[in-house]
This record gives structure tokens, C-alpha cells and sequence, in this order.
């Protein structure tokens, strides 16, 4: 849906922010890969069960992992976003990566995931990483193109990832950040 320019804040999460973050992660997996992923995994997907393992995560976040939303005028959380070091298996690198950002799906279009990634991208330049990396799905043009338009793109990588048998291969896009 598109409108306005939305005005959010953007604010560090809370652990009392779960259950919301939570609904708009699994709503925005359920509507971003609908006809990307099995429709029997992403109708199973529940904002309950995910909220748990969200509070589980959020409480374990290694150190330099950043959970970012946003709040409308009214003080609801309307997006989500996370970032901090690069995975490269088990290890971390001194690039930056996206790990999830996510808008609440009545409210795309409005420029609340630009937001977050902004001030992502802004958090991450300001603790010195060089680059920032994430992975999206080679199918979902949409979120390609967000993320082109934000200076991102593919760099060569691909991934290999499967959902119940299926498989649902990931590229990595880079942005330089300094220098």
C-alpha cells in the first residue's frame, strides 16, 4: 500500500516490543514470499510461537547487534530492523550486515523501511565498518529493488537455502560505507 511519507521515530527495541515485532516479521514473510516459499510453511508460521523465540534471541544478542523500530504518531511499532557484525559461519567479520528489516505490511510504501535502513546504515558507518552486507531472496524483486534504490547491490554471492524441500536461493548485496 502506498500513501504518505510516514513520520516514525526510530527508537532502540525492547524486550516489551516482541510480540509486536514478531507479528509484523511473520505477516511480512507470510505477504513478501508468498509464491517464493512453500504456502504450508508460511501459513504455519505463527506470531506467538515466533514472539517466544524472539524474546529468547533478543535477550542472547551478542554484543554489537543492534534491534532498531520504528513508532508512528501514536506510538506503535510499525517496523523492525537488525543489524551488527558480518556472519561468515561462525564467524564475525569487521563488515556490517542486515540481518532483518521488516514493515508492517498495511503500512509498505510509506517510507518507514527506508527509515530503519537509514539509520541502520547510519549506525554502521558511525562503529567504523567499511561495508555493509545482506542476504535477500533472488526471487523477491521487490525487496532487490528497496535495496538497490538504497545503493545496495549484488556483489557475486549466492546461497543455497531451502524451505521444506524447496529450494529458495538467497544472493548478497553490499554497500561501501566508508572510504
Amino acid at each position: 500500500m502506498s500513501g504518505p511519507q510516514a513520520r516514525v521515530r526510530v527508537r532502540e527495541m525492547t524486550l516489551a516490543d516482541c510480540d509486536r515485532v514478531s507479528l509484523i516479521r511473520v505477516r511480512g514473510w507470510q505477504n513478501a514470499y508468498r509464491g517464493l516459499m512453500p504456502q504450508p510453511h508460511l501459513d504455519a508460521m505463527d506470531p506467538t510461537a515466533d514472539a517466544a523465540r524472539r524474546r529468547d534471541l533478543f535477550a542472547r544478542a551478542p554484543e554489537g547487534v543492534v534491534h532498531l523500530v520504528a513508532e508512528d504518531e501514536g506510538s506503535e511499532v510499525v517496523g523492525w530492523a537488525c543489524h551488527g557484525p558480518y556472519r561468515d559461519g561462525e564467524t564475525r567479520t569487521a563488515d556490517a550486515e542486515l540481518y532483518a528489516l521488516y514493515v508492517d505490511t498495511g503500512r509498505l510504501g510509506a517510507g518507514i523501511g527506508r527509515t530503519l535502513l537509514q539509520e541502520s546504515v547510519r549506525r554502521c558507518r558511525a562503529a567504523g565498518h567499511a561495508r555493509m552486507l545482506l542476504w535477500v531472496l533472488e526471487g523477491n524483486t521487490r525487496a532487490r529493488r528497496f535495496y538497490e534504490r538504497a545503493g545496495f547491490g549484488p556483489d557475486g554471492a549466492e546461497e543455497p537455502f531451502e524451505v521444506d524441500g524447496v529450494p529458495v536461493p538467497e544472493v548478497r548485496y553490499a554497500r561501501v560505507l566508508n572510504g
